[in-house]
Protein backbone atom coordinates (compact mmCIF):
# COMPACT_ATOMS: atom_id res chain seq x y z
CA UNK A 1 0.00 0.00 0.00
CA UNK A 2 1.35 3.17 -1.29
CA UNK A 3 1.33 6.42 1.03
CA UNK A 4 0.33 9.12 -1.78
CA UNK A 5 1.93 12.05 0.35
CA UNK A 6 5.17 10.82 -0.25
CA UNK A 7 5.26 11.65 -3.62
CA UNK A 8 3.24 13.25 -6.37
CA UNK A 9 4.13 10.59 -8.63
CA UNK A 10 1.58 8.16 -8.10
CA UNK A 11 -1.77 8.15 -9.83
CA UNK A 12 -5.10 6.84 -8.99
CA UNK A 13 -7.16 4.40 -11.65
CA UNK A 14 -11.00 5.53 -11.17
CA UNK A 15 -13.20 2.12 -11.81
CA UNK A 16 -15.88 4.26 -12.94
CA UNK A 17 -18.99 1.74 -13.63
CA UNK A 18 -16.25 -0.91 -15.20
CA UNK A 19 -17.76 -3.30 -12.56
CA UNK A 20 -20.90 -2.89 -15.01
CA UNK A 21 -19.93 -3.76 -18.08
CA UNK A 22 -23.15 -4.11 -19.74
CA UNK A 23 -23.96 -0.63 -18.67
CA UNK A 24 -21.31 1.45 -20.32
CA UNK A 25 -22.12 1.87 -23.51
CA UNK A 26 -25.72 3.20 -22.74
CA UNK A 27 -24.68 5.44 -19.92
CA UNK A 28 -21.95 6.48 -22.60
CA UNK A 29 -24.91 7.67 -24.81
CA UNK A 30 -27.20 8.65 -22.28
CA UNK A 31 -24.49 11.04 -20.31
CA UNK A 32 -23.15 12.68 -23.86
CA UNK A 33 -27.26 13.71 -24.27
CA UNK A 34 -27.41 14.64 -20.85
CA UNK A 35 -24.09 16.68 -20.93
CA UNK A 36 -25.32 18.15 -24.37
CA UNK A 37 -28.83 19.66 -22.60
CA UNK A 38 -26.70 20.55 -19.95
CA UNK A 39 -24.52 22.78 -22.45
CA UNK A 40 -26.90 24.28 -24.32
CA UNK A 41 -30.19 24.49 -21.65
CA UNK A 42 -27.66 26.73 -18.89
CA UNK A 43 -25.63 28.79 -21.54
CA UNK A 44 -29.28 29.32 -23.03
CA UNK A 45 -30.11 30.55 -20.03
CA UNK A 46 -27.19 32.71 -19.13
CA UNK A 47 -27.61 34.31 -22.85
CA UNK A 48 -30.99 35.03 -22.59
CA UNK A 49 -30.34 37.12 -19.04
CA UNK A 50 -27.97 39.16 -21.11
CA UNK A 51 -29.94 40.13 -24.13
CA UNK A 52 -33.79 40.05 -22.54
CA UNK A 53 -34.30 43.80 -20.97
CA UNK A 54 -37.40 41.85 -19.08
CA UNK A 55 -35.12 39.35 -17.27
CA UNK A 56 -32.85 42.62 -16.20
CA UNK A 57 -34.12 41.52 -12.55
CA UNK A 58 -32.16 40.20 -9.05
CA UNK A 59 -33.83 36.76 -9.87
CA UNK A 60 -32.43 36.05 -12.68
CA UNK A 61 -29.08 37.44 -12.22
CA UNK A 62 -28.72 34.55 -9.26
CA UNK A 63 -30.79 31.92 -12.36
CA UNK A 64 -27.77 33.05 -14.98
CA UNK A 65 -25.26 32.28 -11.66
CA UNK A 66 -26.51 28.73 -11.09
CA UNK A 67 -26.41 28.21 -14.54
CA UNK A 68 -22.66 29.42 -14.94
CA UNK A 69 -22.24 26.99 -11.53
CA UNK A 70 -23.70 24.46 -13.12
CA UNK A 71 -21.67 24.50 -16.44
CA UNK A 72 -18.23 24.30 -14.78
CA UNK A 73 -20.12 21.65 -11.83
CA UNK A 74 -20.83 19.14 -14.84
CA UNK A 75 -18.06 19.56 -16.94
CA UNK A 76 -15.36 19.43 -14.22
CA UNK A 77 -16.60 15.84 -13.86
CA UNK A 78 -18.19 14.45 -16.96
CA UNK A 79 -15.78 14.52 -20.05
CA UNK A 80 -13.32 12.46 -17.95
CA UNK A 81 -16.17 9.90 -17.02
CA UNK A 82 -17.19 9.81 -20.95
CA UNK A 83 -13.25 9.03 -21.61
CA UNK A 84 -13.62 6.53 -18.44
CA UNK A 85 -17.11 5.07 -19.99
CA UNK A 86 -15.06 4.47 -23.24
CA UNK A 87 -12.13 2.88 -21.91
CA UNK A 88 -9.50 5.23 -23.18
CA UNK A 89 -7.56 5.54 -19.94
CA UNK A 90 -9.25 5.71 -16.46
CA UNK A 91 -5.98 6.39 -14.68
CA UNK A 92 -5.64 10.26 -12.69
CA UNK A 93 -2.50 11.73 -11.32
CA UNK A 94 -2.60 12.59 -7.34
CA UNK A 95 -2.39 16.07 -8.22
CA UNK A 96 -5.35 16.06 -10.84
CA UNK A 97 -7.13 14.06 -8.36
CA UNK A 98 -6.76 16.56 -5.44
CA UNK A 99 -7.88 19.66 -8.03
CA UNK A 100 -11.00 17.93 -9.14
CA UNK A 101 -11.70 17.26 -5.47
CA UNK A 102 -11.09 21.16 -4.80
CA UNK A 103 -13.43 22.43 -8.16
CA UNK A 104 -16.24 20.20 -7.15
CA UNK A 105 -16.26 21.33 -3.91
CA UNK A 106 -15.96 25.01 -4.24
CA UNK A 107 -18.95 25.16 -7.23
CA UNK A 108 -21.01 22.31 -5.48
CA UNK A 109 -20.71 24.39 -1.96
CA UNK A 110 -21.09 27.65 -3.98
CA UNK A 111 -24.65 26.33 -5.24
CA UNK A 112 -25.86 25.58 -1.67
CA UNK A 113 -25.16 28.80 -1.03
CA UNK A 114 -26.89 30.70 -4.42
CA UNK A 115 -29.74 28.59 -4.18
CA UNK A 116 -29.88 30.33 -0.15
CA UNK A 117 -29.66 33.51 -1.89
CA UNK A 118 -32.61 32.68 -4.14
CA UNK A 119 -34.76 31.64 -1.77
CA UNK A 120 -34.17 35.14 0.10
CA UNK A 121 -35.49 36.93 -3.29
CA UNK A 122 -38.17 35.08 -3.52
CA UNK A 123 -38.63 35.97 0.31
CA UNK A 124 -38.45 39.64 -0.67
CA UNK A 125 -40.51 39.63 -3.54
CA UNK A 126 -43.52 37.98 -2.30
CA UNK A 127 -43.20 39.02 1.15
CA UNK A 128 -42.37 42.59 0.59
CA UNK A 129 -43.28 43.66 -2.45
CA UNK A 130 -43.52 47.11 -2.08
CA UNK A 131 -40.00 47.73 -0.87
CA UNK A 132 -38.42 44.66 -3.46
CA UNK A 133 -36.62 46.94 -5.59
CA UNK A 134 -35.03 48.66 -2.38
CA UNK A 135 -34.41 45.45 -0.25
CA UNK A 136 -32.32 44.04 -3.77
CA UNK A 137 -30.62 46.53 -4.80
CA UNK A 138 -28.25 45.48 -7.93
CA UNK A 139 -24.59 46.46 -5.12
CA UNK A 140 -26.34 44.07 -2.41
CA UNK A 141 -27.09 40.80 -5.21
CA UNK A 142 -23.40 41.45 -6.81
CA UNK A 143 -22.41 41.09 -2.66
CA UNK A 144 -24.74 38.03 -2.55
CA UNK A 145 -23.32 36.31 -5.39
CA UNK A 146 -19.86 37.34 -4.51
CA UNK A 147 -20.18 35.89 -0.78
CA UNK A 148 -21.42 33.28 -2.02
CA UNK A 149 -18.39 32.14 -4.39
CA UNK A 150 -16.49 32.98 -0.94
CA UNK A 151 -17.91 30.98 0.83
CA UNK A 152 -17.74 28.17 -1.57
CA UNK A 153 -14.05 28.89 -1.70
CA UNK A 154 -13.37 29.00 1.81
CA UNK A 155 -15.25 25.72 2.51
CA UNK A 156 -12.96 23.83 0.20
CA UNK A 157 -10.05 24.68 1.45
CA UNK A 158 -10.41 23.60 4.38
CA UNK A 159 -11.96 20.43 3.53
CA UNK A 160 -9.28 19.93 0.46
CA UNK A 161 -6.70 20.65 3.03
CA UNK A 162 -8.07 17.78 5.85
CA UNK A 163 -7.69 15.73 2.92
CA UNK A 164 -4.03 16.77 1.81
CA UNK A 165 -3.38 16.05 5.60
CA UNK A 166 -4.51 12.36 5.45
CA UNK A 167 -2.70 9.24 4.55
CA UNK A 168 -3.92 7.47 1.49
CA UNK A 169 -3.32 3.64 0.82
CA UNK A 170 -4.59 2.15 -2.57
CA UNK A 171 -4.23 2.92 -5.99
CA UNK A 172 -7.86 2.37 -7.11
CA UNK A 173 -10.84 4.70 -6.13
CA UNK A 174 -14.47 3.04 -6.69
CA UNK A 175 -15.87 5.73 -8.37
CA UNK A 176 -15.98 8.29 -11.64
CA UNK A 177 -14.15 11.49 -10.05
CA UNK A 178 -12.70 12.21 -6.87
CA UNK A 179 -15.31 12.69 -4.00
CA UNK A 180 -14.40 13.08 -0.70
CA UNK A 181 -16.41 10.31 0.99
CA UNK A 182 -14.09 7.84 -1.63
CA UNK A 183 -10.78 9.56 -0.11
CA UNK A 184 -12.27 9.15 3.17
CA UNK A 185 -12.56 5.19 2.60
CA UNK A 186 -8.95 5.22 1.27
CA UNK A 187 -7.52 6.42 4.21
CA UNK A 188 -4.93 4.18 6.36
CA UNK A 189 -5.19 5.86 9.22
CA UNK A 190 -7.83 6.59 12.13
CA UNK A 191 -10.28 9.36 10.38
CA UNK A 192 -12.92 9.74 13.51
CA UNK A 193 -10.87 13.34 14.06
CA UNK A 194 -11.15 14.58 10.60
CA UNK A 195 -14.81 13.03 9.66
CA UNK A 196 -16.00 15.49 12.62
CA UNK A 197 -14.57 18.67 11.31
CA UNK A 198 -15.83 17.37 8.08
CA UNK A 199 -19.21 17.26 9.60
CA UNK A 200 -19.06 20.23 10.90
CA UNK A 201 -17.96 22.16 8.22
CA UNK A 202 -20.71 20.01 6.03
CA UNK A 203 -23.10 21.06 8.29
CA UNK A 204 -22.55 24.72 7.92
CA UNK A 205 -22.41 24.11 3.91
CA UNK A 206 -25.57 21.68 3.96
CA UNK A 207 -27.56 21.85 6.45
CA UNK A 208 -27.46 25.64 7.70
CA UNK A 209 -28.71 26.60 4.17
CA UNK A 210 -31.44 24.25 3.88
CA UNK A 211 -32.77 25.03 7.04
CA UNK A 212 -32.86 28.58 5.97
CA UNK A 213 -34.62 28.10 2.60
CA UNK A 214 -37.48 26.00 4.26
CA UNK A 215 -37.48 28.95 7.00
CA UNK A 216 -38.11 31.50 3.74
CA UNK A 217 -40.20 29.07 2.06
CA UNK A 218 -42.59 29.02 5.69
CA UNK A 219 -42.81 33.22 5.43
CA UNK A 220 -43.69 32.93 1.67
CA UNK A 221 -46.81 30.00 1.96
CA UNK A 222 -48.08 32.19 4.76
CA UNK A 223 -47.83 35.48 2.72
CA UNK A 224 -49.31 33.71 -0.32
CA UNK A 225 -52.02 31.73 1.22
CA UNK A 226 -53.22 35.77 2.24
CA UNK A 227 -53.32 36.81 -1.42
CA UNK A 228 -57.04 36.74 -2.68
CA UNK A 229 -56.29 36.42 -6.29
CA UNK A 230 -56.20 33.00 -7.32
CA UNK A 231 -53.81 34.12 -10.96
CA UNK A 232 -52.00 35.66 -7.86
CA UNK A 233 -51.56 32.48 -6.03
CA UNK A 234 -50.49 30.66 -9.21
CA UNK A 235 -47.90 33.08 -10.37
CA UNK A 236 -46.09 32.99 -6.42
CA UNK A 237 -46.49 28.96 -6.23
CA UNK A 238 -45.48 28.80 -10.07
CA UNK A 239 -42.25 31.04 -9.37
CA UNK A 240 -41.52 29.69 -6.39
CA UNK A 241 -42.08 26.16 -7.26
CA UNK A 242 -39.33 26.25 -9.61
CA UNK A 243 -36.85 26.90 -7.33
CA UNK A 244 -38.31 24.58 -4.49
CA UNK A 245 -38.25 21.75 -7.25
CA UNK A 246 -34.40 22.54 -7.89
CA UNK A 247 -33.43 22.90 -4.42
CA UNK A 248 -34.89 19.05 -3.89
CA UNK A 249 -32.85 18.00 -6.66
CA UNK A 250 -29.61 19.19 -5.41
CA UNK A 251 -30.21 18.91 -1.70
CA UNK A 252 -31.58 15.73 -1.61
CA UNK A 253 -28.45 13.09 -3.18
CA UNK A 254 -25.83 15.68 -1.81
CA UNK A 255 -27.56 15.33 1.85
CA UNK A 256 -27.56 11.55 1.23
CA UNK A 257 -23.64 11.18 0.34
CA UNK A 258 -22.28 14.11 2.77
CA UNK A 259 -24.13 13.73 5.51
CA UNK A 260 -23.77 9.65 6.79
CA UNK A 261 -21.20 8.26 8.22
CA UNK A 262 -18.29 6.78 5.90
CA UNK A 263 -18.72 3.55 7.10
CA UNK A 264 -22.15 3.40 6.14
CA UNK A 265 -21.30 4.97 2.40
CA UNK A 266 -22.07 2.44 -0.62
CA UNK A 267 -19.15 2.97 -2.82
CA UNK A 268 -21.91 1.65 -5.79
CA UNK A 269 -25.02 3.23 -4.77
CA UNK A 270 -22.39 6.78 -3.98
CA UNK A 271 -21.64 6.92 -8.16
CA UNK A 272 -25.44 6.37 -8.95
CA UNK A 273 -26.08 9.15 -6.78
CA UNK A 274 -23.38 11.72 -7.56
CA UNK A 275 -24.78 10.85 -11.47
CA UNK A 276 -27.73 12.33 -9.91
CA UNK A 277 -26.41 15.66 -8.60
CA UNK A 278 -23.26 15.85 -11.24
CA UNK A 279 -25.47 15.32 -14.55
CA UNK A 280 -29.37 15.06 -14.29
CA UNK A 281 -29.65 17.92 -11.78
CA UNK A 282 -27.60 20.57 -13.92
CA UNK A 283 -29.62 19.40 -16.93
CA UNK A 284 -32.89 19.80 -15.28
CA UNK A 285 -32.64 23.50 -13.69
CA UNK A 286 -33.11 25.21 -17.42
CA UNK A 287 -35.74 22.78 -18.16
CA UNK A 288 -37.44 23.16 -15.04
CA UNK A 289 -37.04 27.64 -15.33
CA UNK A 290 -37.82 27.67 -18.98
CA UNK A 291 -41.42 25.17 -18.36
CA UNK A 292 -42.55 26.94 -15.85
CA UNK A 293 -41.32 30.41 -15.91
CA UNK A 294 -43.17 32.83 -18.66
CA UNK A 295 -40.81 35.95 -18.79
CA UNK A 296 -38.16 33.29 -19.61
CA UNK A 297 -40.32 31.29 -22.25
CA UNK A 298 -40.93 34.49 -23.44
CA UNK A 299 -37.53 35.46 -24.02
CA UNK A 300 -36.62 32.59 -25.27
CA UNK A 301 -39.82 33.04 -28.19
CA UNK A 302 -38.61 36.42 -29.08
CA UNK A 303 -34.41 35.26 -29.73
CA UNK A 304 -35.99 32.35 -31.90
CA UNK A 305 -38.05 34.79 -33.77
CA UNK A 306 -35.64 37.22 -34.25
CA UNK A 307 -33.14 34.38 -35.39
CA UNK A 308 -36.01 33.43 -38.07
CA UNK A 309 -36.80 36.48 -39.24
CA UNK A 310 -33.18 37.52 -39.70
CA UNK A 311 -32.89 34.51 -41.88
Amino acid sequence: MGNFNSTSQESFILVGFSDWPQLQVFLFVIILIFYSLTIFGNTAIIALARLDLRLHKPMYFFLSNLSFLDLCYTTSTVPQLLINLHGLDRTISYGGCIAQLFIFLVLASTECLILVVMAFDRYAAVCHPLHYTTIMHPLLCRALAISSWIGGLVNSLVQTGLVMAMRLCGHQINHFFCEMPIFLKLACEDTKGREAKMFVVRTIVIVCPAVLILISYVHIARAVLKVKSMAGRRKAFGTCGSHLIVVSLFYGPGIYTYLQPVHRYSESKGKFAALFYTIVTPMSNPLIYTLRNKDVKGALWKVLGRGTDSG
